[in-house]
């Protein structure tokens, strides 16, 4: 290297070495601070390892505990209210044609009316009148009107069971031709009634017992008649329909007619064959209870028929 003119005398070391020893020095303070540094890292790390011991590896695994600050600054969150889809309204029906619709009455015959899918499944004893004529849908919205309930059947409110629910619809048992039908109602409070019967009928073929429930404790079981093999009383679920006195017998006091009609009659006594239970003043013998004794009626003994009798209109009734 070339030194300059007029520098300093002999033995003195050039400014340039001094500078360079100068940072050299500042380096290697530097170095010693972060080999101390070091070093107390790894001490640490020994120590934190002789600390946790050999499960340090299996607590690692585990997920952190939420600081106290973190826990308190997070935000609350909710799950989504889950969407209910809206009830699909039904077809306007005007007035000219409700009254020009086949009538859902015990007269009537509805052969587009559905089959009632469950004929052996109790219900939960809701009954629904409606306090006007009203529509009968095959569906529970998008299809056209198949029938019409009227207000008052057999000189009685019309009182109908409800075996299904859909949003903003009823599913009734209808009481018209052919036996075992249902239909569907907008369900509109305006218009319609709801209520429930605590009582429930059961009446078995096979064992001609009728037993009668009320709020699912057992208020009797009786020996009845039931329909011959020529004119049988129907299976499925029906409901009481109405209850009326007719001056031109004296074999019942009262009778109460049900929600289906026989098998094998379309007629009978001047009516539409229609089923129903009442007792057999004429005959009180026993070969009348325990025998296929009748056109398809039920015949029960007087002490059961003044029990049933307080059953609500609309009451189910299950035959098998």
């Amino acid at each position: 290297m070339s030194y300059p003119t007029g520098g300093p005398g002999k033995g003195a070391a050039p400014r340039h070495h001094r500078r360079s020893s100068a940072a050299q020095k500042r380096l290697w303070r530097r170095s010693t601070i972060a080999l101390a540094a070091l070093a107390g890292c790894v001490i640490g790390g020994v120590v934190a390892l002789a600390t946790t011991g050999p499960n340090a590896s299996e607590n690692s695994q585990q997920p952190p505990a939420s600081s106290p600050d973190t826990t308190q600054n997070a935000p609350t969150t909710s799950a989504p209210a889950p969407s209910v889809a809206a009830p699909v309204k039904p077809r306007k029906v005007s007035a000219a044609q409700l009254a020009a619709l086949p009538q859902a009455t015990t007269e009537g015959r509805i052969p587009t009316a559905p089959a009632d899918p469950n004929p052996r499944a109790v219900t939960d004893g809701s009954v629904v009148h409606p306090t006007r004529p009203v529509p009968v849908f095959g569906r529970p919205g998008g299809g056209p009107a198949i029938a019409a309930v009227p207000a008052i059947e057999v000189g009685s409110p019309t009182w109908l069971p409800i075996v299904a629910r859909k949003p903003g619809w009823l599913q009734v048992l209808l009481p018209s031709k052919p036996n075992g039908r249902v239909g569907w109602l907008a369900e509109d409070s305006s218009v319609l009634k709801t209520a429930r019967s605590g009582y429930q009928v059961r009446v078995n073929l096979a064992t001609f017992k009728l037993s009668l429930f009320n709020h699912n404790e057992q208020v009797g079981s009786w020996t009845v008649g039931t329909g011959s093999s020529v004119d049988p009383t129907p299976p499925g679920r029906t409901f009481i329909l109405g209850a009326f006195t007719d001056p031109q017998q004296n074999y019942s006091p009262i009778i109460l007619p049900l929600g289906v009609h026989s098998p094998s009659l379309d007629s009978f006594g001047g009516g539409p064959g229609t089923v129903a239970i009442h007792t057999w003043l004429n005959r009180p013998t026993q070969n009348v209870y325990g025998a296929k004794s009748s056109n398809g009626c039920i015949r029960v003994p007087p002490a059961a028929l003044s029990l049933i009798e307080k059953a609500p209109l609309g009451t189910l009734v299950l035959i098998h």
